[in-house]
């Protein structure tokens, strides 16, 4: 049987790993956990959030994934270390992919955050920025508003324009060419944000660097998926799965058409 990669967040934010790592990885197996019923993760305090990554992860075990992913900025810089201790696969995260790609983009030194209340406050990406790169600076924000409107499936509304630009008004002053998006939830809202920040600010999102990440770790432990069989992928939210899989079809769209799909809502998440 074929070892799934699992992935967790806490709510649809994830997806945008999800839709990374099926186009980089096609054979790969996904299972997919998405907190709703507890999302948004950004307010909560760091003890709760990391009680429910370990939740979380002991659901996910029972599957014998070869990987486990954090797709949660929040969760990341919260519980990453404590999971890693936990389990004998490997566990990934999302922020130091996020910094890397970010690094990798600025011409000016300049780079912006944006995230939830959690993981601004942790400053994780500030510090992984600056081991990377002791000289880049680095202007920080959190966006609390921009998760619920994700989790809601509201993408593009007037209402959404106006979140947008109330929520980055602060960072107006700032001259960053490379906006890092801090929570798997925004890219759901790139196209907005981009007409908020203007075009020649770069957006940032860590999916694209942490499939990548994927794919070099499992490559170098020889455990990709190998010939011909069809992945089945595995769908699961602890909060309303109508609105889950509504949004999980429109953000996976082709991805997942040619493939066989399971969707559950555990009991995880419901207390």
């Amino acid at each position: 049987m074929q070892q799934p990669i699992a992935i967790l967040d806490s709510g649809v934010g994830g997806l945008t790993v999800v839709k990374e790592v099926m186009r980089q990885l096609p054979r790969e197996k996904v299972i997919y956990f998405g907190d709703t019923a507890r999302a948004p993760y950004g307010p909560r305090p760091a003890e709760e959030v990391m009680r429910f990554t370990r939740e979380i992860v002991d659901y996910l075990i029972q599957y014998q994934p070869k990987m486990i992913v954090i797709a949660c900025n929040t969760a990341t810089a919260v519980a990453l270390e404590d999971i890693r201790s936990r389990v004998n696969v490997p566990v990934v995260g999302v922020i130091h992919p996020g910094a890397r790609a970010a690094l990798g983009r600025t011409q000016n030194g300049w780079i912006g955050v944006i995230g939830t209340e959690g993981t601004i406050r942790s400053g994780a990406y500030e510090q992984v920025l600056k081991q990377l790169s002791p000289h880049v600076r680095v202007v920080s924000l959190a966006c609390p508003a921009f998760v619920p409107l994700v989790e809601q499936g509201n993408f593009r509304s007037p209402e959404t324009q106006a979140t947008v630009e109330q929520g980055l008004a602060s960072l107006r002053p700032y001259h960053f060419d490379t906006l890092i998006l801090g929570c798997t939830h925004y890219p759901f809202l790139a196209e907005t944000i981009s007409e908020v920040t203007g075009q020649k600010v770069a957006l940032i999102s860590s999916a694209d660097e942490t499939a990548r990440e994927i794919s070099t770790i499992l490559h170098d432990q020889s455990k990709l998926a190998r010939g011909e069989e069809q992945p089945i992928h595995q769908f699961c939210c602890s909060g309303d799965a109508v609105l889950f899989q509504k949004i999980a079809l429109q953000w996976l769209d082709e991805h997942i058409a040619l493939n066989p799909v399971v969707w559950q809502v555990p009991r995880i998440g419901l207390t």
